[in-house]
This record gives structure tokens, sequence and C-alpha cells, in this order.
């Protein structure tokens, strides 16, 4: 199982977490697809979970902060000075929503909007690095952003986050993967094949053993299953929007032959 102690590069996604109105059906929930258990942070934080797969911390699940925040997955783009990140963020057309603040004893972050209107966030690490396990099942093995200009949406996180792009085979024209100094990060690709009315943003992968299984888990708990799976070059994929009306996708490997 790979895990990691130690705070990720800058420009990594490394850390997704989930705002819902009930946080107790949402653990329910993603027990039974993602076999994940929880360590509530506490009073002092709202009660945010950790959820961890065999002990280490893949992903947070909190309370909306407002009643009208849509249910939805945040990816966490690391940072070395989050403030300085915040600053080119609004320097380059984008919004920042909150912060940058402190989270006691863990770090420092900024929720942001990009030029396309996808929400992210920028994690500065202290005690908390972010996800510590990854590319396993049940934890987070992938991140994209769809935006309706990628081409823009490019330009915008390469004059934050310093990205460089490649075109992926088989593809399409518009999707790249984002990479610093090595290996793709994510993908950064249109709205093209979505439903006419989906907004701009982040979408999170999370490996799981058996995508049709997992698929299963998740309608028999009221979740919407929008595409798949489906097998790819990547692996078995499907998007599912949990009873909440949070959107994540899964990905598993395709077994040869």
């Amino acid at each position: 199982m790979p895990i990691r102690t130690a705070p990720w590069p800058a420009g990594t996604p490394c850390w997704v977490d989930l705002a819902v109105p009930d946080v107790d059906a949402a653990k329910e929930f993603y027990a039974a697809v993602l076999s994940w258990t929880y360590i509530d942070s506490g009073e002092e934080f709202g009660h945010y979970q950790m959820c961890q797969r065999d002990g280490h911390s893949a992903a947070g699940i909190g309370p909306q902060q407002s009643p009208d925040q849509p249910p939805a997955w945040t990816t966490y783009l690391a940072s070395d000075a989050v403030d300085t990140s915040a600053q080119q963020i609004a320097d380059n057309g984008g919004k920042v929503l909150a912060g940058p603040f402190d989270v006691p004893g863990a770090g420092r972050m900024c929720i942001a909007l990009d030029t396309q209107g996808a929400v992210f966030g920028v994690w500065q690490a202290g005690g908390h690095i972010g996800a510590e396990v990854y590319n396993e099942p049940g934890s987070l093995v992938w991140n994209e952003a769809a935006v309706p200009d990628p081409e823009a949406g490019r330009q915008f996180y390469a004059a934050v986050f310093g990205y460089s792009y490649q075109p992926v085979e088989g593809a399409g024209s518009e999707y790249t993967t984002f990479h610093r100094d090595g290996d793709p990060l994510g993908g950064i690709g249109g709205l093209g094949y979505r439903p006419p009315d989906t907004p701009p943003h982040w979408m999170a992968y999370f490996m799981v053993a058996d995508a049709h299984a997992a698929v299963a888990a998740a309608a028999e708990r009221g979740a919407t299953v929008l595409s798949g799976p489906r097998d790819t070059p990547y692996g078995r994929m499907a998007s599912i929007t949990d009873p909440q009306g949070a959107t994540f996708s899964i990905m598993a490997a395709v077994s040869p032959g």
C-alpha cells in the first residue's frame, strides 16, 4: 500500500473533502462504497470526519458551511505558501472565496474559484499533509478539471501553479494532463460530453477493487449512476452522484484478458 508521510509537492492534488447536509448519512454511504472508517476531529473542528483506509487518511467529510452551499467534493492543490497562491489566484483572474486561514495544528488553506468557475482548494501542510494513502482501493487516484474553455483554464493554472501540459492519446483535443517536473498530476478538459447543464468542476476519482460491486453498492443506497462502469485504456470507470447530490468517480484496474 503506497503511504506518504511528507508534504505533497506544490501543485499536486493532495486532498479531497466532501461538504454535505447530513454527515452521518454520508459516512454510511461511503463506508459501503469505499470501505472507509472514520475519525471524528471533534467539536472544535465541526466534527469534520477523517476518512481512513487501514488507519491512513484518504479524504474528509464535513457539514456544509451555509445552507446555500451545494453538496460537493472539493479538490485541494498543494502549496508551499498558500498566501502567495491566493494572491496569484486573484492576480490571474480567479477569486478567493474563503481564506487564507489557519486550521489549528493541521495547516493553512483557502478556497478559490478559477477563471472558468470551478471551485478548488489550496492546502499548505502543517500537521496534516493531506492524503496519506493513495492509488489503492478506497483512496484518491486521479483529479481533473472540467471547464468550458480548457485552454483558458490551462493558462490560469500554469500562471498560479507552474503547470505544463501534455496531450493524451485518444482523449480528444481538449484534454491534457498537467505536470510539474515529472509524472502527470491530473487532467484538464472540456465539458463537451457531459449534460448541457453541468457546471465547471473538479472531479475526484477513487480507486476501487471492483467497479461493478462499487456501483451496485452505491445504487442500492440511493445514488444515481451517471455513467459506467466502462472500460478505458486507464481502467474501468464510473461516475456517481451520491444520495445527497455530490458527484464523484471511481476507477478499477481491468484484468488482462
